[in-house]
């Protein structure tokens, strides 16, 4: 494994055990609950968003190391984007994720959110990955449907 694949394995491992910004908020205007029936990954996205930007997220639920690490990165990233910036985000992230392997490690581009470009070679993988993704959109549209990665 290369230096900068044992440094994403470490910032992955990190936000499983100390998940950022893991509770429920006191105060949301948007929520949805996603389920990953493959594994039991279960993710609830608590959204509070002002003027047309996410002024807090959160998370709750139960995963694998790469669905926990995921949504913590995912909520620290999406604070103080646009909605239309945190659309674009989720597409930039999804065309990573499920893209074709790679013959390099180099960076997407994407921050912190590039310690997931090797899941691309783990398709198993791509859905625990992108769980809290497709249920914070689901929140962000305000439809209210549960997401299931199936």
């Amino acid at each position: 494994m290369s230096d900068l694949e044992d440094l994403y394995q470490e910032i992955i491992l990190d936000h499983n055990k100390r998940p950022r910004n893991h509770g429920k908020l006191e105060v949301s205007n948007r929520t949805a609950e996603g389920f990953n029936p493959l594994c039991g990954d279960h993710v609830d996205i608590s959204i509070n968003v002002e003027d047309g930007i996410v002024k807090e997220v959160a998370f709750e639920g139960s995963g694998c190391a790469i669905s926990t690490a995921s949504a913590s990165i995912m909520t620290e990233e999406l604070k103080g984007k646009t909605l239309a910036e945190a659309k674009e985000l989720f597409k930039k992230f999804h065309s990573m994720i499920t893209g074709e392997e790679r013959e390099t490690t180099e960076e997407t581009g994407l921050g912190k959110l590039d310690v997931f470009s090797g899941v691309c070679r783990y398709p198993a993988r791509v859905k625990c990955a992108t769980l809290a993704w497709h249920t914070v959109n689901a929140a962000l549209d305000g439809d209210g449907e549960a997401v299931s990665t199936e």
